[in-house]
């Protein structure tokens, strides 16, 4: 059952479920600054650096599938037997042992192979804007250049990245608050993905080839593998971990930078800054501007009692604008070396085993275009998606004026 925490009335009150609501609203900054979390309908939500580190980190808070799901008022179907025992929501040795597993597939020579695919990737793409002239920016280059490292890392052929782009981005929609809206949309991507990801299973274990999927097959611990259930469960989980979240903060760089052209010059005239300039990016405008935690016992935390099963997000966004660990943080500004760890890739056992490969699509992206265009220009609206879930646009039309010097 989730439980929401009794706070103290004087707290500030954010009605995160307003349709209008902005996680980098004037609203949150004065919350932050008069406490460090604020009430909301669901609960309380941490907004301040110091606690939001110490709560991701802090193993009496977690991530819950189920109560997630609950919050929806699901308990049953394709969706929760895929959510729910998903690697992130796994606890203890049970978690240690996967991850360790993933690992020996996951690592750095790995992410560090792909940098020159991720590169020639985006100079195809940026190639296609630049004979277009303008673009809607989702569709053009944040959807597919994820979408086809996904592909090349789990060995996907190129003639199915239209469908493995739908499925992931309609599988996203798992952590939304409004998921009961799209129940039906996301159970019938994760049926597809299954039995997707069944059929490359099967091709790996009879012909192994130099992809993720091949080294997860034969990825053994202490004579411990990887079972058909848990290896399709990771596969789908790295599916929509691989594509939506990179797509939604590529497009959100391009909303910051197009409200900051000055640094989109910066970047242009000095390259060495593309990966400062990634982080920058995903400081400002992460694409998770929540991370959801559950208590997993009864806490007490800095005077405020919260019963065991409280949903208690962690606002990163607020987060990575404290200026107490952020001097200057209410300013966008890539040649700042930031002291402070990166919160947008979560913390403790569970931080984003991704986080490589993200930072490297993000930096090769930023690179890419601004050698080839000046600043983006935003041409039109811009649709945006629930700030609870996943965030970022659905669509985003651009102009890339050609680079004049």
């Amino acid at each position: 059952m989730v439980r929401t925490v009794e706070a103290s009335p004087e707290a500030p009150f954010l009605d995160v479920t307003d349709p209008e609501f902005r996680f980098d609203s004037p609203a949150v900054t004065e919350a932050r600054e008069l406490s460090w979390y604020a009430r909301t309908p669901l609960g309380l939500v941490v907004l301040r650096y110091a606690e939001a580190h110490a709560v991701l980190r802090d193993p009496r808070f977690g991530q819950s599938g189920e109560r997630h799901l609950a919050l929806q008022g699901i308990s049953d179907g394709p969706l929760y037997d895929w959510f729910v025992p998903l690697i992130l929501h796994r606890r203890g040795e049970d978690h240690l042992r996967q991850r360790r597993l993933l690992n020996r597939a996951f690592t750095p020579r790995v992410i560090e192979s792909l940098r020159p695919f991720i590169r020639e990737r985006a100079v195809l793409l940026a190639d296609r804007i630049a004979a277009a002239g303008e673009c809607e920016f989702v569709d053009a280059f944040a959807d597919p250049l994820p979408v086809a490292v996904m592909c090349e890392l789990l060995g996907v052929p190129a003639a199915d990245y239209d469908v493995f782009r739908r499925w992931s981005s309609d599988v996203g929609l798992t952590f939304s608050l409004t998921l009961a809206q799209t129940r039906s949309r996301v159970e019938m991507a994760v049926v597809g993905l299954y039995e997707y990801v069944d059929g490359l299973i099967a091709q790996r274990r009879a012909d192994p080839r130099a992809d993720l999927l091949s080294a997860l097959v034969a990825a053994e611990e202490s004579g411990d593998r990887l079972s058909t259930e848990e290896l399709r469960n990771l596969a789908v989980g790295l599916v929509f971990a691989a594509h939506d979240t990179t797509r939604n903060q590529l497009a959100q760089a391009m909303v910051v930078f197009a409200a900051h052209p000055e640094q989109w010059r910066r970047l242009g005239e000095r390259p060495e800054l593309a990966a400062r300039a990634a982080e920058e990016v995903m400081r400002w405008a992460p694409t998770d501007p929540v991370i959801p935690r559950f208590a997993l016992e009864d806490v007490e935390l800095h005077g405020v009692d919260i019963p065991a099963g409280t949903f208690v997000p962690v606002c990163i966004q607020a987060a990575h604008r404290d200026p107490r660990v952020f001097p200057g943080g209410s300013r966008f500004d890539i040649s700042r070396q930031r002291e402070a760890a990166q919160l947008a890739f979560g913390g403790g056992p569970h931080f984003c085993i991704g986080a490589a490969t993200a930072r490297v699509e993000i930096a090769e992206a930023l690179r890419v275009l601004t050698e080839r265009f000046d600043p983006p220009e935003i041409t039109g609206p811009v649709d945006w998606r629930p700030p609870s879930a996943l965030y970022g646009p659905e669509r985003l039309p651009l102009r890339f004026p050609s680079r004049t010097s």
